[in-house]
């Protein structure tokens, strides 16, 4: 099904909960552009990741170039824009997204609880993501995500649980939002 002059679909989540992942296999199967933050927001910084772009500059500077790179992004057509953990609490970047979803553009959470978070990103390298309460990546999700849980939640369209869900589930899900079926 490809897009000619598609909606921007705006994928919301905590770190490893499939934005990117998702967000790529959906883009290709839509012919849509994908777009995810985390490439975008430290490069307006001149820091090559979030990790060094939070150390370096500082949480807030890092968030305002969130909203910054979020700001441009939702100003395109036929995108698959995956966010970054935190996008939605930048300066303005909640206000941007409900804006966004008044003009058509399709937010969606990715949504899985803590421990599957965190036996996902146990796998990974976590020195690229950066600890945003001092504590360690892993320790500091339950308390990330009782914070932004309510929020994504009221930012999303639809919740597609990511858990117990395999990539290319998670991708019908979405994608049978943009062909407006049901939940």
């Amino acid at each position: 099904m490809p897009m000619n002059a598609g909606p921007v679909i705006i994928l919301l989540g905590l770190r490893g909960a499939g934005k990117s992942s998702a967000g790529r296999v959906l883009a290709a199967r839509l012919g849509a552009e994908f777009v995810d933050l985390d490439d975008i927001t430290p490069a307006l910084l001149g820091e090559p990741t979030a990790a060094d772009a939070i150390r370096n500059r500082g949480l807030p500077a890092f968030r305002d170039a969130e909203a910054r790179a979020l700001h441009a992004c939702l100003g395109r057509t036929s995108v698959v824009l995956a966010l970054g953990g935190g996008t939605p609490t930048a300066p303005g970047a909640a206000e941007m997204i409900r804006d966004a979803a008044s003009r058509g553009a399709r937010a969606v959470y990715l949504h899985a609880d803590p421990a599957t978070l965190r036996a996902r990103l146990a796998g990974t390298d976590t020195a690229t993501r950066p600890s945003l309460t001092g504590r360690g990546v892993l320790d500091e999700i339950g308390e990330i995500y009782l914070q932004r849980d309510p929020l994504f939640r009221s930012l999303a369209e639809r919740v597609v649980e990511t858990a117990d869900t395999n990539l290319d589930a998670v991708v019908a899900a979405i994608a049978s939002l943009i062909r407006g079926e049901p939940a």
